[in-house]
């Protein structure tokens, strides 16, 4: 699990900006036209049909992407109740999960009564301003009541997610694990710790799908549900069952499933060893599971585990449902979210599971070997499929149960928009990191001597995505630690201080080693020696002799004087003469690869090649598919000099000696990223149909201007320079990086050193 401090969590809620959403314009606004168009009186025309017709705001509004994410935050995840305004982050949480996995646009509210009639009133009231509505964080039983009057009362999709997306998530994997079982629905016996909503609802979801209610034992904190008890509500008294027991030990004999939605540590070994033959153990309490992962597959190798935890298997994970499934029912204007739509979600996502899982998930993951099974009964949330997938089966399922407006007609089409919708940027920084913590990294941190590269390192310590190795001076990197109480970064990191006397031997060897490399340059040993000083050489050095994995600098130096030191101890890639330096440069719909922006100044048309080859190679190691524009400001011969000719010598040597390479050029800009405009003019171009993802630049001014006028004028988050074709994996973060910029090349040093390039030939 994620770990951060206080402040971490502080600043990152408060830097910049003020929280985590934003409302921005979807039409153009700029001439006095745009204004009279957007709103007087031009706004006067779509308001006159959506009073002929209502249904018409679906049409002229953004109502049918619209959701409201509603709590009066009497149940803010495991903290209690908070009052309305101290929910606000947490509903603006999820708000941003809505937009990155769904493209759904949310308003946060945040009603500050407890008082149901108030509530319910309140949301009626502002109903039409929305497309569904997501109901968030309020306590049991109060949310059964809330839920139940909207559902009757209003014709748009309403759900209580703490309820039924984790109902819907862990039903997908109960599915399949009673398949891996041996099991049905109709037979086994059904134990339930907890008897909050999520749990009801949990229970009702598998009551539904098969499981008999006189098989079902719910316990809550006083022990078993039974016909004893006498303070039981309206709602747990559904749940009494007629069997002679009191105790959760007493329940969970012979049982085939433990559902746990209740606290840490209440599921012990020795219950595990009493359940029933291939016993289902879903232990989802958080942080903490009622059993660790460890003690249930200890207790029995014949356990199907899961809990709500992302460092184990078969992680119950409600983001893998709502965005979706909202998703479907928007399309197709639905009343309601009904049972139908909710098994409908269901049964997609344990299909899902089955099916081959591509290449860029099992590396994301960093495993050749994800396939359905004991350890894989759900999909893993970075999976692109699953909104082609759940979205889909939720809108069938809302048309075939009549409560669809607006059914789809082409879902073959429908996919294809969905697809669309969610772009590939953000999933692209997310896989990098859920790469890098499956196999963390000894990596070397050059300018340790500042907060920024401290502070960098405990987040990788934190977030596991690397061991830390700190070069520089011990005393000043001890203060630093102190004054700022990186404690975490003490107890894992590894100093070393090059100037220190008992380094010297490792100095003499790497001088030596240094001095026979170059000798024939003019280098003499003491000038080798005198290198060993500086921490670029030195690291670079640790890294040649294998005695760590990757290496980060930059921070404190030019980057002129950071690569040198690297040039002169690390060789290129094999058949590679020339490195290039190369930006992500993430978009709201797809990333982009933005090369040569740091390395070479009027590359040659060998340089040009060179620069492709080694730049296509990182691409595929990050998870993605280069599709490749070699840039100009001419268009396929349009211009006979200079530049462009350079280039269309370089894409005429790859077309012949890498036809796997998806390239063309030379073009401008515009062309290379309008799939359209290029087609309709240059339909020879071997990119015909294709989505541009890969700009290789001219020269170093024009890549380097474009990248950073995306990143100022564009918005665009900007990650880099991640260097290229260098033999080990060294990477060099602009002069004064920010601490998050740190972060993400320390993340992209280790997914490299997981993707040795030494036999790599192109």
């Amino acid at each position: 699990m994620a770990k951060f401090t206080k402040k971490d969590a502080l600043l990152y809620h408060s830097e910049g900006r003020p929280g985590k959403i934003q409302v921005i314009p979807t039409k153009p606004h700029s001439t006095q036209r745009d204004l009279a168009l957007a709103y007087s009186p031009g706004v006067a025309e779509p308001c006159l049909e959506i009073e002929k017709n209502k249904d018409d705001a679906y049409k002229y509004t953004a109502k049918g992407n619209l959701v409201a994410v509603i709590s009066n935050s009497t149940a803010v995840l495991g903290l209690g109740d908070l009052g309305a305004v101290a929910g606000k982050p947490v509903m603006e949480g999820k708000g941003l999960l809505f937009k990155i996995f769904g493209d759904i646009d949310v308003f946060d509210i945040e009603l500050d009564t407890k008082d149901i009639d108030r509530f319910v009133e309140t949301v009626k009231i502002i109903a039409p301003t929305f497309g569904g509505i997501n109901l968030e964080d309020i306590k049991a039983p109060e949310c059964f009541e809330i839920e139940k009057r909207l559902k009757e009362e209003l014709d748009i999709p309403v759900m209580h997610d703490d309820q039924h997306g984790t109902a819907i998530i862990s039903s997908a994997a109960m599915v399949n694990a009673l398949e891996l079982a041996g099991k049905k629905f109709e037979d086994v016996k059904l134990v339930v710790s907890g008897a909050g909503a999520a749990a009801m609802a949990c229970t009702n979801l598998l009551m539904s799908l098969g499981v008999k209610k006189s098989n079902v034992v719910m316990c809550d904190s006083k022990g078993v549900i039974n016909d004893k008890r006498t303070d039981l509500n309206e709602y747990k008294k559904k749940y009494i069952t007629k069997r002679k027991i009191n105790t959760l030990e007493e329940a969970v004999k012979n049982a085939d499933i433990f559902f746990g939605l209740s606290v840490k540590g209440i599921l012990t070994k020795e219950m595990v060893k009493t359940m029933a033959k291939n016993p289902i153990v879903f232990a989802m309490a958080n942080p903490d599971p009622e059993i660790s992962y460890e003690d249930a597959i200890d207790a029995r190798d014949d356990i199907i585990m899961a809990t709500g935890r992302s460092d184990y298997p078969n992680q119950v994970n409600n983001v893998l449902g709502f965005p979706f499934i909202f998703r479907g029912a928007l399309d197709v204007r639905a009343t309601t979210i009904n049972e139908e739509m909710k098994k409908a979600a269901v049964y997609a996502l344990a299909e899902l599971a089955k099916e081959d899982v591509p290449e860029e998930v099992s590396n994301a993951y960093n495993t050749k070997h994800l396939t359905y099974g004991k350890n894989y009964l759900i999909p893993k949330p970075l999976d692109p499929r699953l909104i082609t997938r759940v979205s889909p089966a939720v809108a069938k399922a809302a048309a075939d149960s009549g409560v669809a407006r607006n059914p789809i007609k082409d879902f073959e089409k429908y996919k294809e928009q969905l697809q669309e919708r969610i772009g590939t940027g953000n999933k692209l920084i997310r896989k990098i990191y859920t790469q890098a913590k499956i196999n963390p990294k000894k990596l070397i941190f050059a300018d340790a001597e500042n907060y920024n590269v401290l502070r960098a390192a405990e987040i990788c310590i934190h977030e596991n995505i690397a061991s830390p190795i700190l070069l520089g001076r011990k005393d000043k990197i001890l203060s630093i630690t102190k004054e700022y109480k990186l404690d975490d970064l003490l107890k894992s990191a590894e100093i070393i201080d090059p100037y220190a006397p008992e380094e010297r031997e490792r100095r003499q060897k790497y001088a030596q080693f240094f001095y026979e490399k170059r000798y024939r340059k003019g280098i003499r040993f003491k000038d080798a020696n005198e290198k060993m000083y500086n921490r670029n050489y030195f690291g670079a050095m640790m890294i040649e002799h294998g005695e760590a994995d990757a290496f980060v600098t930059g921070y404190a130096t030019k980057y002129k004087e950071a690569v040198k030191p690297i040039l002169e101890v690390i060789r290129c890639n094999q058949n590679i003469e020339h490195i290039a330096g190369m930006y992500i440069v993430v978009t709201d719909n797809k990333p982009l690869f933005f090369a040569d922006t740091t390395i070479n100044k009027r590359p040659s048309a060998q340089a040009l090649v060179d620069t492709t080859l080694t730049v296509t190679r990182t691409i595929k190691w990050l998870g993605e598919k280069p599709v490749v524009a070699m840039l100009s400001y001419s268009n396929f011969g349009s211009s006979r000099t200079g530049s462009p000719e350079r280039v269309r010598e370089a894409v005429k040597i790859l077309h012949k000696e890498h036809p796997e390479i998806i390239i063309d050029g030379e073009m401008q800009a515009n062309f290379a990223l309008n799939t359209e405009l290029r087609d309709k003019y240059y339909p020879f171009s071997k990119l015909k149909g294709k989505n541009v993802n890969t700009l290789i630049f001219p020269n170093l001014s024009s890549g380097n201007i474009s990248y950073k006028l995306m990143q100022e004028i564009g918005g665009a988050e900007v990650i880099g320079p991640i260097l290229c074709g260098i033999k080990r994996p060294i990477h060099i973060v602009q002069l004064g990086a920010s601490v998050r910029e740190i972060v993400n090349m320390a993340a992209i040093a280790v997914v490299d050193a997981q993707n040795p390039p030494s036999n790599y030939i192109y």
